[in-house]
């Protein structure tokens, strides 16, 4: 029941909206992601995943959830790990690609990025992976990459990689939603989400001022998960102007380190896979082959 003494409707945004007793779906409310999102799961169209010819297929979209992993799977074929050759499948979620009957097989949320293992270590049937972290921590067991065995130190791994996961819904889906694509601005969500990303910050700072990465003296799977969300904001690359509306300079801990990564050429290679914005430059749609990456990206195939 609402209360109209303490919640008067014409204070409300938009004025005179009372939440009704029972809610209901209305899909033209959804803002810039109206057409993508619905209150139920399942497919809606009957489409099969292409396969490649690699064991791993990674399902994706060059947002930061599926930048993680293709930093992570540049990563491993630069430190050695032949068998971690992939094909990168565009999954373009505004197209309903994520609902597509092949997709909802390997991620039942219908979320990006999506990986099958065509050749996991039980020598089993085709392994799906779904969830970024895990995705992460999947590559990570079965590479023997990028995660601490020890136990203080893969502990701290994953106790960064969870952070990220727990905390990024705060910075993507409240405040890069409400900040840059929600169909009207309202005050009150703008700096309630701005307040608790500044935090988030403000935690990275105050750790990295005495850790080189996130585990320590470790470049681990807890810098490639966090890099795509916090390192790009910091970067002023994510979400318009949000960079200089949360004074981004100010977290020089942060700086150094998305810097840092930033110059590794594998985390390069990786922000490339899968992405459909910016500069065609640096745009990989699909990715099936190193040398995709000198011949196959938008501005040669614009040219070819």
């Amino acid at each position: 029941m609402t209360d109209d003494t303490k919640f008067p409707p014409e204070k409300n945004l938009p004025a005179g909206y009372v939440p009704p007793k029972v809610w209901t779906w209305d899909s033209e409310s959804g803002g810039a992601f109206a057409n993508i999102n619905r209150p139920i799961a399942g497919p809606t169209q009957e489409k099969v995943l292409p396969v490649g010819k690699h064991p791993l297929q990674l399902y994706s979209l060059g947002t930061p959830n599926g930048v993680k992993v293709t930093i992570m799977l540049e990563e491993l074929l630069a430190a050695g790990h032949t068998g971690a050759e992939y094909d990168a499948w565009l999954i373009n979620i505004g197209q309903g690609d994520q609902f597509g009957s092949g997709f909802v097989e390997v991620n039942p949320n219908s979320k990006i990025p999506a990986l099958m293992d065509h050749a996991p270590k039980d020598g089993g049937k085709p392994l799906r992976v779904f969830e970024s972290a895990s995705i992460l921590v999947y590559l990570a067991e079965k590479f023997g990459a990028f995660l601490p065995t020890a136990l203080r130190s893969r502990t701290e791994t994953i106790n960064w990689l969870f952070w990220q996961m727990g905390s990024a819904p705060f910075l993507g889906g409240g405040f890069g939603h409400f900040y840059a694509y929600a169909p009207m601005k309202i005050e009150y969500a703008i700096n309630r989400y701005a307040m608790e990303v500044k935090r988030q910050m403000d935690v990275l700072d105050r750790h990295l001022a005495d850790n080189e990465f996130m585990a320590g003296r470790d470049y681990t799977i807890a810098d490639m998960a966090i890099w795509p969300w916090y390192g790009r904001l910091a970067a002023k690359d994510a979400y318009n102007d949000a960079g200089d509306f949360l004074s981004v300079d100010g977290y020089k801990h942060v700086q150094r380190w998305q810097r840092q990564l930033g110059e590794r050429p594998a985390v390069k290679r990786g922000a490339m896979v899968n992405r459909m914005s910016g500069d065609p430059a640096t745009q990989l749609r699909e990715r099936h082959d190193a040398s995709d990456f000198e011949t196959k990206t938008e501005d040669k195939i614009a040219t070819a």
